[in-house]
């Protein structure tokens, strides 16, 4: 057994007999740079975010949506592998292409008709693999249900977003 499947089945019966907690909570923080740039903390990692240069940003990094897109690709990629090696469904490579379309109207608020974030996503996953094409198929829709990130952006949840006003006296001149 190798590593990918070791960890899934060692998780997997922490889970089901009870001995690990099965919820978890992910935590990111931002905090402005001045302009369109920001400071994200993840764990212990740090991420520029910024916009494009034809959108007034600095292009110091990946845009939010572009880390939307992302998120998704590594984590279609991520759970080919955990559930290849599961499954015992031998898997050489996984890559992952996205393209998400946007209507900046929405953003921009020019055309309240109009959804501020990705019209669409599509894309390729593209397998590597010596399995037959039942195999690949049958573990397509297991990676589709267990996919978190893919969960999270077919499923409506509740996400609330609290506002904290600080101060501040106004400068006279």
């Amino acid at each position: 057994m190798n590593r990918f499947a070791a960890l899934y089945q060692r998780i997997r019966n922490a889970l089901i007999d009870g001995s690990m907690a099965p919820v978890v909570q992910v935590r990111a923080s931002s905090q402005s740079q001045g302009g369109f740039r920001s400071h994200v903390k993840v764990r212990d990692f740090e991420v520029v975010v910024d916009q494009p240069r034809g959108f007034e940003g600095e292009n110091k990094g990946p845009k939010p949506s572009e880390l939307v897109l992302a998120a998704l690709a590594a984590c279609q990629e991520v759970t080919w592998r955990l559930y290849g090696e599961a499954h015992r469904v031998p898997i050489t490579d996984v890559r992952v292409e996205l393209t998400g379309t946007q209507d900046l109207r929405g953003f921009l608020g020019a055309d309240d008709t109009v959804a501020p974030g990705f019209q669409a996503i599509s894309g390729t996953v593209t397998v590597v693999s010596p399995a037959s094409a039942e195999e690949i198929e049958r573990l397509r829709e297991i990676v589709d249900r267990h996919c978190p990130v893919l969960d999270d952006l077919r499923r409506p949840m509740d996400v609330s977003l609290d506002l904290a006003v600080e101060q501040v006296a106004v400068a006279k001149a």
